[in-house]
């Protein structure tokens, strides 16, 4: 049997249903050359999957977490291209195609992955909102921490399609980070890889009431400053984008109920860059 051209690994813990329906998405991408490889991240219940040869289920006995999940995957695909996709989302149809073409045509510096944009939906699968990537970061770029073109997010990461070497090169995925993964693997993978973005939807993001690792607050404060604290250099040379980064955990955080830390937060976010983050209260408030 060939080598398949790419990879999508999903990490599970607890989520039969919800499963069922990322690997379903995973399936029915329009190119066929791919394998599926779903990491079972210690969950109480055997784990049961749809009959089809291109689908792979590895468990773990012992629980590694979402990083970590994500880095056994890393290290059994047999694909060049890897992407990842959470056991509670679903990929468009087109994602692969769209994503590996895109790739094709690229003329970035080399290493190349790419993004692309990502739907919130609601359990109805009503869309909630829509995000686009910033068009392209550069190699040597620090993504997240640039200036950001207007109607772009820096939130469509979890779309990322990339050479699965460029991932084991910069040392996978951080098993310390519990929340925040994604931002600290591009703030490693951006300096060696350019980043291509595309202004297409390929992903749905399901906003639900079950558990996410993301919605957590305890540990999503946590790993903000422990965010902060691996790449406080980066941080403290890009003050204006250290200042919204800061600015958007403290709203985040005050939608989550957690006034104190939003109220720090705003504070320390005025004192790294007082103009800036006025005119993101006016912006606010106008709206």
């Amino acid at each position: 049997m060939s080598r398949p051209l790419l990879s999508i690994i999903i990490p599970t813990h607890n989520r039969p249903d919800l499963l069922r329906r990322a690997v379903g998405s995973a399936l029915a991408q329009t190119i066929e050359d791919l394998e599926v490889l779903v990491v079972d991240d210690a969950s109480t219940q055997p784990i049961e999957l749809p009959p089809d040869p291109r689908l792979k289920l590895i468990r773990l006995e012992k629980s590694r977490g979402g990083a970590g999940a994500r880095n056994v995957g890393t290290e059994a695909a047999q694909g060049r291209w890897i992407t990842y996709l959470d056991d509670d989302d679903r990929l468009l149809p087109p994602m692969v195609e769209t994503s590996l073409a895109a790739l094709n045509k690229a003329t970035l510096p080399a290493p190349v992955g790419v993004i692309s944009g990502i739907e919130l939906v609601d359990p109805t699968d009503r869309v909630i909102r829509k995000l686009l990537p910033p068009p392209q970061r550069l190699q040597g770029a620090h993504f997240a921490l640039e200036e950001l073109e207007e109607g772009c997010s820096y939130n469509t990461k979890q779309t990322l399609v990339v050479e699965r070497e460029v991932i084991l090169q910069i040392g996978g995925w951080d098993e310390t980070f519990r929340s925040r993964v994604h931002s600290e693997l591009f703030l490693r993978l951006n300096p060696v890889c350019s980043i291509l973005g595309l202004p297409v939807v390929s992903y749905q993001l399901s906003v639900h009431e079950g558990a996410r690792v993301s919605t957590n607050p305890e540990l999503r404060q946590a790993s903000f400053r422990q965010l902060l604290e691996k790449h406080h250099t980066l941080f403290e040379a890009h003050p204006k984008m250290f200042a919204n980064f800061v600015y958007e955990h403290a709203y985040t955080s005050y939608k989550m109920g957690q006034m104190g830390a939003a109220f720090l937060n705003v504070c320390w976010a005025l004192r790294l860059h007082p103009s800036h983050t006025l005119s993101r209260f006016y912006h606010l408030f106008a709206n």
